[in-house]
């Protein structure tokens, strides 16, 4: 029989959980809130909760000897020796936490549970879960990029995920573009989430739509109303041959492209997988983004160059921290 664990990916609007099965994946997986008001004590009750529940369960038919632990995708910076989340965003009132020690605390004390519990970051395990389970699998060394509301990213080298001396690299988004731009995130000046993060991308939008003298679709998708304007809506636009939102998604596809670039000409990574909400654009990203990544990079650097979607759309994160506890 093979191991099994419990991978966890939460953030600041929902906790989601599943059992794994190495061999077979999700068994079994549930979805609640997250209860950002109630502290960092309050959200460790909740994910002890939603573990004690999943392994009692899975326990029933999958053997208590052969669990392997649960994991943790979270957002923020994490410390992964001392299990140490630190200043998570959307998480209003957490700063430094042992949120390792004390999910492990939790769920000794209240639910007579003692189950070994390894901590990373959420973009991090996304990237591992493609790794192991997903659009990774034949990759040696990659980059793991995610977009959506923000730019996130991770990196693995020789099958195994990179943080760094601090535990911190793979923030793609943090990269700087134009540090005398316009745009600026988290008080950093040009930043490539600032860019092309969900709010950056309909920045573009917007601007691109009010200089163009050519009428677009996407005034009649979103009821002339900008401030409905989605990335759902350019993406139909550009699918329907609007000219205004295919030049929007070449301009978005060829930032990440320069992103991408840094990355390859500074570590020697040829290949990319990228998931997370936006990329539903599919070729409308991809295709200016490899364009762009290749004219980038001087030509003998051109060899093995991949960019491929991500395989496991929002279960990566469950996938990826399960499969921390495999080994």
């Amino acid at each position: 029989m093979s191991q099994w664990a419990i991978g966890i990916d939460f953030g600041g609007t929902a906790i989601k959980a599943a059992v794994v099965d190495k061999e077979r994946g999700i068994q079994t997986e549930r979805k609640l809130l997250t209860d950002t008001a109630s502290g960092p004590g309050g959200i460790v009750v909740q994910l002890s909760g939603i573990v004690a529940d999943l392994y009692r369960e899975a326990s029933g038919s999958l053997d208590p000897g052969h669990f392997a632990g649960v994991g943790v995708g979270a957002p923020g910076a994490v410390n992964v020796v001392k299990g140490v989340l630190s200043y998570p965003p959307n998480l209003p009132g957490w700063t430094v936490f042992p949120l390792r020690d004390e999910l492990q605390k939790c769920l000794h004390e209240k639910e007579q549970l003692s189950l070994s519990v390894v901590l990373d970051n959420d973009a991090n395990v996304a990237a591992f879960g493609e790794a192991v389970y997903g659009a990774g699998r034949e990759f040696q060394d990659f980059l793991m990029v995610t977009l959506g509301t923000g730019v996130g990213g991770g990196i693995v080298l020789n099958r195994k995920l990179y943080h760094g001396a601090y535990g911190t690299a793979g923030e793609v988004g943090f990269m700087i573009l134009d540090f005398d731009g316009p745009t600026i995130h988290a008080g950093i000046r040009g930043t490539l989430e600032s860019f092309i993060g969900k709010k950056g991308i309909l920045a573009i939008a917007r601007q691109m739509i009010e200089e163009s003298s050519t009428a677009s679709a996407v005034t009649d998708l979103c009821g002339g109303d900008y401030a409905r304007l989605s990335p759902r809506h350019l993406e139909q636009a550009a699918l329907k041959g609007d000219e205004v939102s295919l030049a929007i998604w070449h301009r978005v596809g060829s930032l990440l492209g320069i992103g991408l670039a840094n990355v390859a000409v500074l570590m020697d990574i040829r290949k990319f997988v990228i998931g997370g909400g936006i990329s539903a654009a599919g070729d409308l990203i991809f295709v200016p983004a490899l364009e762009q990544l290749r004219r980038s990079m001087l030509p003998p650097m051109h060899e093995g160059l991949e960019l491929v979607p991500a395989r496991l759309g929002n279960k990566a994160g469950m996938y990826g921290a399960a499969a921390l506890c495999f080994g």
